[in-house]
This record gives C-alpha cells, structure tokens and sequence, in this order.
C-alpha cells in the first residue's frame, strides 16, 4: 500500500482491499484516533459504530441532569478545544455537540459506517491483516486494527432477585426512556453513583415520592459550576493561548488531587476533613449524617462530586433507604427488613459493565489464540495499549488505563498519540505484523501490580476497578504526566517485527529504536 493510497477517504477507496485502519466505535476514542492518524497522513480509515450516530458514552446517557464532572476545559481534546463552553462543567448534551462538531470538523462523516457492530475480530497471519466480522454479516479487513468501544458503552442490569415479577416501569440511566413522566408519580432509584447523584434531584423535583436504595455512602465534594460569561468566551476566541492556560491551571489542580485519592497519604486525610466538613453543612440530621459517611478511605472509590444530591436527599418526598434489597416484587422492592416498597418505577443508576476479563466481542490473534483466555485471570496489556499474540491491534481505555483524580481525555490523547505513532510505522515501513513482546508485557505489569498494591483502590473497599477475585485491571496507578511518559512513547525494541518482503535468511531491517 502507497502513501498516497493510504489519503483515499473510505467513500473513495477500493473497498476489495484493506484499509490501512480499522476502527470500532465512533466515541472520543475513536473519533479522537482518527483525527491524529489523519494529521499523521493516514486517511484510509473505516470507523464501525453500532448506533445511528456518533458519541459513545454521551450519546446514551440521556437521563435528567446527565453532566460530566470533569471541568469542560479539561474533558475536550487539547487538538480540538472548544471556548464556547457554557458552563464550568458541561451537560451530555452540550458534550454531545462538541463531538458531532468534530466530525465537522476534521471531516469524519465519510469514514463511519453507522449502525454496524462488529460480532468478531480475527487476524490472518499470512495476509497481516484483520477482519471485523458484523452482526450484520458484512466484513471489514485492515492492515491495523483500533478497539475503541469504551468501558463505559454496555449498561449494567444487575440480576437481582424477582427483578422479572415486577409489573411496573423499569429504566437504566443509560437507556433513558424520555417518554416516561415521573410527575406525581412513586420511583424508587437503585444506585448512589456517579450517575445516582445526577438522576435523583431532578425526580425529587418532580416524583410525588424518591426512595433511595443505597448500598454503599460514597464521599461526597461540592461542584463549584458557574454559568460563562459570552465576555469570557469572546476572549478565549479571540486569544486561544489564554484559553490554554486556563486549561493547565485546571490540569495541574487535578494532578494535585491525585495525592489524596490515588495514594492514602495526609492529602488523604485532608481531602475527608473537607468532604466531612461538607456533610456536616449540608445534612443537618445527625442519623441521616451517619448514613452517609463512608467507612473506607476516600478515593477507594469514585469521588462524587454534586451540589445538589444532599439537600434532594433531605426533601419531604425523599427517602433514604439503607437495608439491603432481598428481592424485587411485583409491587415494587423487599428490603431484608421485611418491608416492601410499592413503586410505580423503579431507575437503575448500577453503571455499565466493565470488561475487566474479557473483550467487548471476540477477537482471535495469532494462532487463533482467544483474548478472553488471554485475559481469564484479568485484562492486561502493555502500556494500557497492546497485549502480546495480537500483533497490530491497539487498545483505547485498555487494561490500566483509568483515571482516579483527572480527565479521562488527557489519558487517552497519551494512548492515541502511542497509537498514532505504531500505526505510522507499520504503514511507512510496510509491516506485515508489530506485536509486543511478551516478556515486555509481563514485566510492565508486574511493575504495575507493586504500584496498585500502595494505592488506596486495593485498600480494602469494593469497587468496580477490581475483578471478582481483587485484581485492578482498571486503574493506573499514578499522575496523568506520568501515564503520558510511560505510554506515548513507541520503543520498537519491545516488539517482534514481521516486514512483509522478508529476505530467505529471515533477517528483520533495523527500523531503529524509539521514536
């Protein structure tokens, strides 16, 4: 394949041969991929997206008061930044904007095919390329491949029992149905989450009566949001440097944070003081207060951060409910109390389901070799980017790859530029497979494991970071700027090289070290 083969657009190109890239998902990752490859020359890209429109995680979340708690200025690609931000912390749907605004932007529309989930992946050794196998039974073949559905696309039901005999309105937060009305109406809302905290003051406002089921407390910070100013947009316009600024101010503020969630450290310590200082404000009954405080270390857990879910628990036609669920029934929920609570609908805040040790669909590398075998005992790769036995293939929001304290969007631009680079070279250089080398794999995880080991995710909460048998596949453990060094850089000394014109003596072409 030329350099000049590789600018066709997917509506130009040959649809017989492979693409240079291959693509699932057309969220922040994926789109946020694209882009880079693009403005690295690579522009024979083919996007697959299961829905009818782009936005991932922000395209599903619909539900009332659906926000991020990440400031905008933070939660935007620094490639891509956006100075009309209405709000310190954005809606789903102002956030939702932005990312159709880069496919405008950067030109994607042409490269994504729309309602096409992919039911498999496999690699052909010979060829050095990978299929995509569709649901609806159509296949997609390139030379490199990118997995970027997100952590956070497939919702979480959790099997509870009786949770089939109940006659009334059932919905996920992730799959709002904006046809149910819950004015007058009795709602009881399982899960005090990062989505909980959003959902329940905007039904309290509404419902004739909110029971909030609860499992664990969750510590708790305010969220300072401020209205912008259109003076305050009009000067980022017209000086994007200041807008930069701004944006490493908020940067570092977050770096800073990590010192009491990540590790258990006195910023630990004084981080609880604050949040508790903030409970005791907020909460003025003493036994409500005590049904709130958590009992592990803060950031074992998400941190929640809301202005508003406290006093909504305080209403008169809200009520929080801590014993736990012994099973649903078809008037509503039995706490193990022996009390049923007649519900008209029942809202499942529980999250999504998170692969921590198996791939979104099945993927066959080298030899056939399975993904989820490979990740049986808990998903890992190097770097949070490439696992060894599936040359070629890329990773966002791989194994270890989370945040604890900062934007989700400044770990993946450090997997996209690793991502950008590796894909540069196998195009430019003509590989037929660049897979990492094993032993590079397992040292880097065993590096990894010494670090989860101090962090205050392993400290002893249950979370949904670990696997069931308490391994953290999910987090990295440290600052952003240090994700960024381990993980942008591609060093070719830690993988195996196939070129696809070998010489009889099977010798590899020096193609240098790092990049």
């Amino acid at each position: 394949m030329t350099q000049s083969d590789d600018r066709d657009t997917a509506a130009e190109r040959d649809p017989t041969r492979p693409a240079a890239v291959l693509i699932v998902g057309a969220g922040f990752a994926g789109l946020g991929t694209a882009i880079r490859l693009r403005q690295a020359g690579i522009t024979d890209i083919v996007i697959l997206e299961r829905g009818r429109e782009v936005g991932g995680t922000w395209r599903d979340n619909t539900y009332p008061g659906a926000a991020c708690d990440v400031p905008s200025l933070l939660y935007s690609f620094s490639f891509a930044q956006n100075s009309d931000w209405s709000h310190t912390y954005s809606g789903s749907a102002e956030i939702l904007d932005y990312i159709h605004g880069l496919v405008d932007r950067f030109q994607l529309g042409s490269q994504i095919q729309f309602d096409t989930e992919v039911s498999s992946l496999v690699w052909n050794a010979e060829e050095g390329t990978w299929t995509a196998h569709t649901r609806c039974g159509h296949t997609v073949t390139a030379r490199a491949a990118v997995m970027a559905a997100g952590p956070l696309s497939n919702a979480s039901l959790p099997d509870m029992p009786g949770r089939d005999t109940y006659t009334g309105t059932t919905i996920h937060s992730a799959r709002w149905d904006h046809t149910f009305d819950p004015t007058g109406q009795r709602i009881g809302v399982i899960g005090t989450g990062a989505s909980g905290v959003q959902i329940i003051p905007q039904l309290v406002d509404q419902a004739a009566q909110v029971k909030v089921f609860q499992r664990t407390p969750g510590w708790v910070i305010p969220r300072l949001d401020r209205q912008r100013s259109e003076a305050s947009k009009t000067l980022f316009r017209a000086a994007p440097s200041l807008q930069n600024l701004a944006r490493q101010a908020w940067f570092w503020a977050h770096e800073v944070f990590a010192l009491g969630v990540v590790w258990t450290s006195l910023a630990t310590t004084v981080l609880e003081r604050l949040a508790g200082a903030y409970r005791r404000r907020q909460v003025h009954d003493s036994w409500l207060r005590r049904q709130l405080t958590p009992d592990y270390r803060a950031g074992c857990k998400r941190i929640l951060v809301s202005s508003d879910y406290y006093p909504a628990l305080q209403r008169d036609n809200c009520k929080l409910i801590t014993w736990p669920i012994a099973t649903l029934s078809p008037r509503g929920i039995r706490t193990a109390d022996g009390i049923e609570h007649e519900l008209d609908a029942i809202v499942f805040a529980t999250g999504f389901d998170v692969c921590k040790t198996s791939a979104p669909f099945p993927v066959h590398g080298v030899d056939g070799a399975s993904l989820d075998d490979a990740w049986a005992e808990g998903a890992h790769a190097y770097r949070s980017v490439t696992t060894a036995g599936f040359p070629n293939l890329f990773l966002t929001f791989g194994p270890n790859s989370g945040p604890g304290h900062n934007s989700a969007l400044v770990y993946m631009e450090s997997q996209i530029a690793h991502i950008t680079e590796a894909i540069r070279v196998i195009v430019e250089d003509d590989l037929r497979a660049l897979e990492v080398r094993r032993d590079r794999e397992q040292d880097h995880n065993r590096w990894l494991a010494r670090r989860l080991a101090r962090t205050t995710w392993n400290s002893g909460c249950h979370s949904w970071y670990l696997t069931a048998d308490g391994r953290n596949t999910t987090m990295y453990p440290g600052f952003a700027t240090q994700f960024a060094k381990h993980t942008a850089p591609v060093d070719l000394a830690d993988y195996q090289i196939q070129q696809r014109s070998v010489s009889s003596l099977g010798v590899q072409p020096d193609l240098g070290g790092r990049l």
